[in-house]
């Protein structure tokens, strides 16, 4: 006898793969719901922190400059949609042996005698860094409207040409033309680099742009937006500046507000600072 065997084709129909479909389907939706929001959270939260940590890194870099601005040097203006922050770096300082204090012993910084171009460091040399051919040496700056006694017309700014032990030679010797003579009551005198001179940090003020470091341009008698190429210390970036001083003018207080944004997310994030400006001379 002949047996017949009926054979069954294992598989799945087109209605059930086209459930799967729509179950997975389901299923993904659901998840993505859960999911996107903190992925989405994830994603900000770090470029947050990244423009937090530029913003913080300028903000410091602007604070640790301003610290070692000459006094009475900081000048704020605000011109063609751009805030400009400027001042005269300082890298050391000293004391000058003086020539009212009696001594006959050794060179004096002369305010009398033009021709008098060296005098003696009282005390250690300036160092970490120390001074260098072509830097400045600025006395009793009293700054912007107060000549002779402003660093920016050079009145009381003279550059160095030659350094022997604790002598100090000077290019000219502008203190003896001053009217009327206006020397340190401590025989003080500080350094500006000559590879630094003025410094000027321009932020926009509504419309984004760069943050930007503008150094080496030389002394302007009235502040200008400088000249040269920038270190740019911050992308998409707007600034809120105030500066205040004191009664006496020997303290300021500066403010600055920057906000930086991601061009691409639409992230801000602000930053403030209030800078102690020390402007006794």
């Amino acid at each position: 006898m002949m047996t017949l065997r009926r054979h069954h084709s294992a598989g799945f129909t087109l209605i059930e793969i086209v459930m799967v479909i729509v179950i997975i389907g389901i299923i993904s939706s659901m998840v993505a719901i859960f999911v996107v929001k903190p992925v989405q959270g994830y994603v900000d939260a770090v470029k947050r922190a990244e423009l937090t940590d530029a913003a913080d890194v300028a903000l410091r870099r602007f604070t640790r400059d301003l610290r070692l601005a000459l006094p009475n040097s900081l000048r704020v203006m605000t011109s063609g949609g751009n805030h400009y922050i400027e001042f005269i770096m300082t890298s050391n300082g000293g004391r000058y042996r003086d020539e009212s204090d009696g001594s006959t012993a050794g060179n004096f910084l002369s305010f009398t005698d033009s021709t008098i171009k060296t005098f003696d460091v009282l005390g250690p040399m300036p160092s970490n860094p120390a001074m260098a051919v072509n830097d400045y040496i600025v006395i009793y700056n009293l700054g912007s409207g107060y000549s002779p006694a402003d660093a920016y017309t050079g009145g009381n700014r003279a550059q160095i040409s030659g350094i022997a032990s604790n002598v100090v030679t000077l290019l000219t010797n502008p203190f003896a033309s001053q009217s009327p003579p206006l020397p340190s009551p401590n025989a003080r005198f500080q350094v500006v680099p000559g590879g630094t001179k003025a410094v000027t940090y321009v932020c926009p003020t509504t419309t984004a742009g760069n943050l930007d470091r503008y150094a080496n341009y030389g002394f302007n008698a009235v502040q200008a937006a400088p000249t040269g190429s920038p270190s740019v210390l911050a992308a998409n970036a707007t600034c809120t500046v105030d500066y205040t001083s004191t009664a006496t003018g020997r303290n300021g207080l500066l403010y600055i507000e920057l906000e930086l944004t991601d061009s691409t997310s639409g992230e801000t994030v602000t930053l403030f600072q209030q800078i102690h400006v020390d402007n006794a001379p």
